[in-house]
């Protein structure tokens, strides 16, 4: 556990896997499944182009996304983008003492920070495979963030083990926005989400980027305690969440296309088993986990030879608890895959130390 980390201890927070691509390179650092969203879904997308002259109501997404996660209208906030929701929580509890799980996901440490709160770290150990001990989360901090499945370990946390995590005064936050992007169980239910008809003290997001491929619509969802979402929609600005956004939430609710999103995390599992494999083919040591990307210590300098290579994988680096000898792989077709395997063997086995620094970038 690090209280209040700051000067070089502080990664640059603001890095993301989007900075990591370019021109001629292959993209296996963003977590986006589709390069644009499915045709179905731009028709109905390109049918609001006509209303755009009226401004938006978010009123029947939030119908209808209550619906599909069965809670009441109240417990549900449209959102542009997953990430706005962490500004909106920093912005409601500004003086909350507040815990980070790491690694994970930055934005919610920089929506802490820009409102003067500096957050306690809660570092996972990759040596028990980044797992969740909620006895190590201090028992003074009231906002308290977690991923699941986490960005960028990929490891999924048993809802009952976040379920010790909440107590009477505070708010956990689960960011959940690659849930979608995984297979259901046996009963066809979302294996260890959080959302549930009675929610106190818990907010869940969720982001419809992944799956549906908006990252550049800005369309997601905060479910949780009534009352926790009032105080963030108080800090929403108006018309947050655009006509386009809207249409797609609401269409993304429907029955249909979750089935569809659900066939498709079935495929997603088994190009990640493929992905999988082949690192451990190299005597590389993925990190068990369930989301569309794969963690994985390399070496230090790995990540630049690959990108002078033609490959783009985040860096793991600019991750709390992570450093450069991490790398994280975008889940993509077999094809793809073994393309990327068949230029980091060599990497490994070159020199005398596969932390053999390589080109720059």
């Amino acid at each position: 556990m690090v209280n209040d980390p700051a000067g070089p201890a502080l990664p640059d927070l603001g890095h993301h896997g989007d900075r990591e691509v370019g021109p001629g390179l292959l993209d296996l650092a963003v977590n986006v499944r589709r390069s644009a969203p499915p045709p179905w879904l731009a028709e109905i997308i390109a049918a609001t182009i006509g209303d755009l002259g009226a401004y938006p109501d978010p009123a029947p997404a939030r119908t209808a996304l209550a619906a599909a996660h069965d809670v009441d209208p109240a417990m549900v906030l449209p959102t542009a983008g997953g990430a706005e929701a962490f500004t909106l929580l920093a912005r409601a509890y500004p003086a909350a003492p507040a815990a980070v799980v790491h690694p994970q996901f930055t934005e919610p440490e920089t929506a802490l920070r820009a409102v003067g709160n500096r957050p306690t770290w809660v570092l996972t150990d990759p040596a028990d495979g980044f797992a969740l001990h909620p006895e190590q989360v201090p028992t003074d901090a009231d906002l308290v963030f977690v991923g699941n499945p986490t960005n960028p370990t990929a490891v999924r946390h048993p809802a009952a083990t976040l379920h010790r995590l909440l107590r009477p005064g505070r708010i956990l936050v689960v960011d959940e926005a690659f849930l979608d992007a995984v297979p259901l169980t046996a009963t066809g239910t979302e294996a260890d989400t959080m959302i549930a008809p009675d929610m106190p003290g818990l907010v869940v997001l969720r982001s419809l980027t992944k799956t549906w491929g908006l990252a550049g619509l800005r369309a997601g969802y905060a479910v949780g305690d009534p009352a926790v979402i009032a105080a963030m929609a108080a800090q929403q600005p108006n018309w947050s969440v655009s006509t386009p956004a809207i249409a797609a939430m609401i269409a993304t609710a429907d029955p249909g296309p979750r089935a569809e999103a659900a066939d498709e995390a079935m495929v997603l599992q088994q190009y990640r088993d493929y992905l999988d494999s082949g690192l451990r083919g190299l005597g590389l040591a993925p990190v068990p986990g369930v989301a569309p990307f794969v963690l994985v210590e390399v070496g230090p300098g790995v990540r630049e030879a690959l990108r002078a290579a033609g490959f783009a994988v985040r860096r793991g680096d600019t991750f709390p608890g992570l450093g450069p000898q991490w790398i994280r792989i975008a889940v993509r077709e077999p094809h793809l895959t073994d393309a990327l395997l068949g230029a980091l063997g060599p990497l490994l086995h070159r020199g005398p130390h596969p932390g053999t620094p390589g080109p720059k970038d």
